[in-house]
């Protein structure tokens, strides 16, 4: 008889082996797709790692796509550390973008070292400010925070929407629902073609591994995470340790905003997350809630997307079919975590 029990512990190297393995058998699978649309499996993959990193322009746009995937996996990381489940990251990179936004029209005849400075302490106070509703919900009235940060999503992304047909539409658009473009001053400078973005990143991951690994306010959220009983005991403010860890969480979210509106689309648009928000968690998952792991899980998943999107034009592979190759490799991926913490345990049943 066979049965699944959970693992007491499990080696570093066991577990990339395993993570190894899924993506094989990944590959394996999605060859099979692959040949039913009449392709070569092996030069569909090879493209899809050219599209990715074959040329610096394929890497000058994978990092675009690192960026803004691995500073919100940090900012979820230090929420779900906590075991708040922080799935507001859209909302609060979509306000972030917007309080940044705000500041790049309004003042665009700032000086660009101030204008941008204000804006990204605008973007982190705006994403703070949308997650701290919630915080302040499950702090003092024990609120399900899944429920309303996933709601608080939809309220921001609409708000957006209204500004952009409404009060900050663009009257030289010509009829288009459009928010005008910033002026050079508020779009981040370049270094190697690529947006400062990628510095900011470096930075966070190396503050956030400090942070929770050798501060005492991150080793209160570790063990406020473990157990609500155990931080009392040790005397952890917990009401105290909730609004610090997601003020930081959705500043980091709020950060990506001005990220993403000053760096990659020059205004600001219902459509500036891209997703992003959701994907994040499941780069926080697979990196395991580690910095370090996250910034590698974050280009390698951004990698995924940019090869996908190379392989449809070098192969005139649809859209839909590009993402079921990419869904596929992210479903074994995930899979693969269950057989982290799971082992197979054979045993004979009575005869």
């Amino acid at each position: 008889m066979l049965r699944f029990v959970k693992r007491d512990e499990i080696s570093k190297s066991k577990s990339i082996t395993i993570k190894i393995l899924a993506v094989i058998l990944a590959l394996l699978v999605s060859s099979i797709f692959i040949i039913f649309m009449k392709k070569n499996p092996i030069d569909v993959y090879l493209s899809m790692f050219k599209g990715a990193f074959g040329s610096p322009y394929s890497i000058r746009e994978t990092i675009k796509l690192a960026i803004p995937l691995c500073i919100t996996a940090l900012g979820v990381a230090v929420a779900f550390k906590m075991q708040f489940w922080n799935i507001g990251a859209e909302g609060q990179i979509m306000m972030g973008a917007f309080t940044a936004s705000l500041l790049a029209l309004k003042f665009a005849a700032l000086p660009r070292p101030l204008l941008l400075l204000l804006m990204i302490i605008a973007g982190i106070i705006g994403g703070s400010l949308w997650a701290l509703v919630p915080a302040i919900f499950k702090s003092k009235w024990g609120t399900n925070e899944t429920i309303v940060t996933l709601m608080m999503n939809y309220i921001a992304i609409k708000w957006v929407t209204y500004l952009q047909y409404g009060p900050l539409k663009d009257t030289k658009a010509k009829g288009f629902a459009k928010i005008a473009n910033f002026t050079e001053n508020a779009t981040l400078p370049e270094i190697f073609k690529v947006h400062i973005g990628w510095i900011f990143a470096l930075i966070l991951v190396a503050f956030i591994y400090i942070f929770m690994k050798y501060t005492k306010k991150g080793y209160e959220i570790a063990v406020l995470g473990e157990s609500e009983k155990t931080a009392l005991y040790s005397g952890v403010n917990i009401k105290k340790t909730i609004i610090i860890s997601i003020l930081l969480s959705g500043g980091l979210c709020g950060l990506v905003g001005m990220i993403q509106v000053s760096g990659i689309s020059g205004t600001l648009s219902a459509n500036v997350s891209g997703g992003v928000g959701f994907t994040a968690i499941i780069v926080a998952w697979l990196g395991s809630l580690s910095a370090p792991i996250i910034l590698v899980v974050s280009i390698l998943f951004a990698g995924l997307k940019q090869g996908g999107s190379f392989i449809q034009s070098s192969f005139g592979i649809p859209d839909s079919a590009a993402l079921i190759i990419q869904a596929m490799i992210l479903f074994f991926v995930l899979g693969s975590e269950f057989f982290v913490k799971f082992k197979i345990d054979k045993k004979v049943g009575d005869v």
